[in-house]
């Protein structure tokens, strides 16, 4: 019984990362020779007017940079309008923007005010100041590509479409940390799967930092919501339209600036999807759903709130079948204490690896251990945050490496 529960873990865990990435690249080829490849969306003579909604408390330093490459966008600025919603801003944001707005620039507009209510609360007030079929969100800390509306744009054409997810991208340097490398290959792999998804039958969650939907899909969301991006992307999904992948629509972002804060970005990430999973349990009717259940059970139920659970369990199963230790060393036990002393190396690189990234030691080796028990570690540890009941939509943002240097700068 041991060593079926031992497996059962593993196979979830080899499922989650490995298993989930081949299957659906199987299935996307026997429905591609069924049906024939999904068609890109190609059409640059598509030009709805569109709203680039950012909610921006507290991003004066980001601001000029933001505006100069939305300015520097492959779009009609007739057919583009900026929104940036800096309520609460205490450092001249609000101020910033209205004198460029007052000085005649009829592209920007602004909604301040006194009370910070958090990014969900600027969000579903943003879209209700929206006149455009087509709202696009974005962060305020980003830099898109030159042809990003355009790009995510065109696959409305199609009206099975309900929302479109762009792409992360994580801009790392060389002499930079564990964590912003562990992070970009992170999203490599992400990235890779939710272009698989789209291809089969829909994203399942699209990234904060660059998105769109239909306005009049837009549903207000709870305030306290910590995904905003996965709730309005999946309940898109669940009315029976597609989410469809633009991996040619991106945001650029710098890694988080240290370990400790990649450490609380994840939490927060990790509570959350504790909270879009009870949510969204709507969802686990396969039965309704189809694929869309099988896709949002296999790329984040399991990831998300299960995975996580498993490691520790096959540690401590593992053990379990070494102890007592026998007199005579069979082949099977020999197999399962091999196993034991790989698990044990595997974790003692990713602590060495932790405890190096704190002294800003760069060792590639240790990126995928370390990566990879730090992200489940802070599933956990977002779980017993969701489970306190400290779900507020209002968070303390993690510093960005380009933060800190302008700073020290």
């Amino acid at each position: 019984m041991m060593q079926f529960f031992l497996l059962l873990c593993l196979g979830i865990v080899a499922y989650t990362y490995l298993g989930y990435g081949i299957l659906i690249t199987l299935l996307v080829k026997i429905r591609t020779l069924l049906k024939g490849p999904r068609l890109l969306a190609d059409d640059d003579a598509y030009e709805p007017t569109v709203t680039l909604v950012m909610a921006a408390y507290n991003e004066m330093g980001c601001l000029p940079a933001k505006l100069q490459n939305s300015r520097e966008l492959d779009y009609p600025v007739e057919k583009l309008q900026l929104l940036f919603v800096t309520e609460g801003s205490t450092d001249g944001s609000t101020a910033y923007l209205d004198a460029l707005r007052l000085g005649g620039d009829r592209q920007i507009d602004v909604l301040g005010g006194d009370e910070r209510a958090g990014k969900v609360a600027a969000m579903n007030r943003a879209v209700t100041h929206v006149s455009t079929p087509i709202v696009i969100f974005s962060d305020a800390n980003t830099q898109l590509n030159s042809r990003a509306i355009r790009n995510l744009v065109r696959h409305f054409r199609d009206e099975s479409v309900g929302a479109v997810a762009g792409e992360k991208r994580i801009e790392v340097l060389d002499s930079e940390s564990a964590a912003g490398s562990g992070e970009g290959l992170y999203w490599k792999y992400e990235s890779y799967l939710k272009r698989k998804d789209a291809q089969l039958h829909t994203v399942v969650g699209a990234a904060g930092e660059l998105f769109a939907v239909r306005t009049n899909l837009y549903e207000t969301v709870e305030p306290d919501t910590l995904l905003d991006d996965f709730i309005i992307s999946l309940r898109i999904a669940g009315r029976g339209y597609r989410v469809e992948y633009e991996p040619d629509a991106y945001a650029l972002e710098r890694p988080s600036f240290s370990i400790d804060e990649e450490k609380k970005r994840k939490v927060r990430i990790a509570a959350g999807g504790f909270q879009s999973i009870m949510r969204l349990l709507y969802l686990l009717n396969v039965v309704r759903y189809g694929w869309l259940t099988f896709q949002y059970v296999s790329h984040r139920v399991l990831r998300w709130a299960v995975t996580p659970f498993c490691l520790p369990l096959i540690w401590l199963a593992n053990l379990a079948l070494l102890l007592p230790v026998p007199q005579t060393i069979t082949p099977s036990y020999l197999f399962w204490l091999t196993f034991f002393i790989g698990q044990c190396l595997f974790y003692a690189a990713a602590y060495l690896g932790y405890r190096l990234e704190h002294r800003r030691i760069r060792v590639k080796a240790l990126f995928v251990p370390f990566y990879f028990t730090f992200m489940n570690v802070c599933a956990i540890l977002g779980f017993l945050r969701y489970w306190r009941g400290n779900t507020s939509g209002i968070w303390e943002k993690a510093r960005r490496a380009d933060e800190v240097e302008l700073k020290v700068s």
